[in-house]
Order: structure tokens, then sequence, then C-alpha cells
């Protein structure tokens, strides 16, 4: 009996280079793929990877950006360290595919996956490639984008989406008889978003009554106390929430959406087909959030306005200046931009190149 085809997946230290990776296990095990995942089981994949049932073999590997001289210095022997680990997890599991997502590990097992002929597969979520995956891309067998442009002559084939976001009816359906207030969701993310926090409170208080859109704002547990104290100082009722359990009604019910820019993020909002400002974490590295959101800004499918530009009033005029009817015209602008069978064509792209490897 021949022995199941073998994927190793290399990605860590942000959800937004995990989940996506999930994602497209979940398609290829259906498949009867043996997995395991490359990975720091002290950071990020060591949490979500392991309740997955999928193998977390351990390489420890970081980036230098923003770090010294010493840690330059460091380089070449934790290079080499981490290049004999992965050779080792190679001899050990004998993958057939190797798929990087995105993150610092994915360099060290993506040299290792070219010396030893195995195919690689990369794909950069953000509109703006990763350093590990710019030096691996000569290497790699096939290049696949979230976004169009991240990699000159790779393709792009969207960012895998929860299934159930996918699958939540077209916008005008969700609208029919809607009434009432505008329906406003925040999301700040599992850490949530500081500017956001403090902003949106104050834009309300200043708008009349009958204008205020009714608000859900999700903060992250270390800041839910802060946001519902402001809210309360505002004299404004909110339902704020530390998590939200399930995204795709919240987006479903929503007129609007006011969040950051990651690469998931954005494809969410696009799978959903709902009307979104976008506000780029200032912070992130290489600006690549602007990037993510001008996906849909640019083509008149969503908003995007940086941090640094935003005040009370000025957000407080423009809520004051949407109408459901605009707001689901957009939405369902950014639905035609959705690519939401990202993770099935990741997986065919790794039967291919397995397929090839076996000819």
């Amino acid at each position: 009996m021949s022995r199941a085809p073998v994927l190793l997946v290399m990605a860590g230290g942000t959800g937004g280079h995990i989940m996506p990776g999930l994602a497209v296990v979940e398609v290829l095990r259906a498949k009867g793929w043996q997995v395991y995942w490359l990975g720091d089981p002290d950071k990020m994949e060591g949490r979500l990877v392991p309740p997955s049932g999928i193998e977390l073999l351990p390489l420890r590997f970081s980036g230098l950006r923003g770090k010294g001289v010493g840690a330059m210095l460091k380089l070449p022997f934790l290079l080499l360290s981490a290049l004999w680990r992965a050779w080792k997890i190679f001899s050990q599991v004998r993958p057939d595919v190797v798929l990087g997502m995105g993150g610092y590990v994915t360099f060290p097992g993506g040299v290792v996956s070219a010396l030893r002929r195995v195919p690689l597969v990369l794909h950069e979520q953000n509109a703006v490639a990763g350093m590990s995956n710019k030096a691996l891309a000569r290497l790699a067998k096939t290049v696949l984008l979230g976004f169009p442009g991240a990699i000159r002559g790779a393709e792009a084939v969207g960012n895998p989406v929860r299934a159930a976001i996918a699958a939540l009816p077209a916008p005008g359906e969700r609208a029919a008889g809607r009434e009432g207030p505008l329906r406003l969701l925040v999301v700040g993310g599992s850490l949530g978003a500081a500017a956001l926090n403090h902003l949106i409170p104050q834009a309300l208080a200043l708008m009349v009554p009958g204008q205020r859109p009714k608000v859900v704002h999700q903060a992250g547990s270390a800041h839910i106390d802060n946001l519902r104290a402001g809210y309360a100082a505002a004299g404004i009722e909110a339902e704020c929430v530390a998590f939200i359990d399930d995204m795709a009604a919240a987006m479903g019910q929503a007129d609007l959406i006011i969040c950051r820019a990651g690469a998931m993020t954005v494809a969410e909002v696009a799978a959903a087909g709902v009307a979104a400002l976008f506000v780029p974490f200032p912070h992130a590295v290489d600006d690549h959030q602007t990037m993510n959101a001008r996906y849909l800004s640019d083509h008149g499918a969503a908003w995007l306005q940086q941090q640094s530009a935003l005040s009370a009033p000025g957000m407080a005029n423009w809520l004051a200046e949407r109408n459901r009817a605009e707001l689901l015209q957009v939405g369902e602008k950014a639905r035609t931009y959705a690519l939401p069978d990202a993770a099935a064509q990741i997986a065919i792209r790794c039967e291919r190149v397995a397929r090839r490897q076996e000819q």
C-alpha cells in the first residue's frame, strides 16, 4: 500500500500566517494527506496548531528587524542551527510538498526544501510581501498571493476566509427590510485598537441623537473595561464585547464596519460584502495594511483613512453623511473583489506540484 502524501506547513508568529495555513490543511486532510507543521512552540502557532490535531515540529528562528548589532553577529550561528534542525525534520517526515505561509520560521525550512529538492509552494497574504517570502520566491515551484502584485509574476488566489463568512447571503438579501439606525460594527481585533476605542465614543457623542448608529464594539479583553467606561462617559449606549464568537453573524448584521486592515480582515470584508472604513495600523511593517486596504478602497469598494488624520468631529461628520443605500452599494462592490475559494486553490496547487514530483 502506498503511503499518504505528506505536507509540511511552515508558518508562524501571527494569526495572519497561521489561520490561512490551517484552512488549507483542513482541505488537504479531507483528501487523505498527512500534515506536519514547522514552527516555534513558544509563539502563537504553539497555541493554535496542536489543538487542530497537527503535530508541531519545533524550530525556532527570529527576525532581526529593529534589533541591534549583537543580534546581527549572532545571525549566522542561529541560521545554521535552524537549517540543521530543519534538515533533521525533513529526514524525519519526508514531505512530498512544503507549504510556506509566512513568518520568519519559513526561511530556514524553505532553504532546506530547495537543498533537498522538495517542491515549495509559497503563499503571501499581504499586499506587500514579507521578508521570508521575498527571499524564497525564486526557490519556490509555485508562488501564490492574497492580493495581486505583491510578488512579480505570482498568481493571486486570495486569502482563505472562514466558511461561515463566505456562505453569508448576498448583501441585498441581508439588508432587505432593514430599518432604523445604521448598524455599526467596530472591530479592534484580539489586542484591541486603542485609537478606535478612544475616538468612536467621542465621535458618536457629537452626533445628533437621531443620526447615531447602533454600535457593537469589539476591543479585546485588555481594553474592554476602559471601552465601556468611555462609552458611559460619552453618554452613548453601545454593546461592548471583548471577543466576537460568531464573526459571520456580526458582519452579516452590520451596515458598516470600522476596522484595521490586516490581510485576513480585508479578505473577510470582501467575502461578506459589507461596507468598511479601514484604519490601517500605523506601525505595520512596510505599511502593508494601507496597501491591503487599497485593494478595495482604490475601486470604491471601501473607505480608507489613516489613523493620524482621524478626529472625533471628522468621524462624526463622516458617519452622519452615510446612508444605508450607499453602504449597501459599497458592500456589494466589495463582494465582487472576493476570492472566497482561496484555501481550495492553494490545496490544488500543492497537489499539482506533488504529482509533478512523482512523474
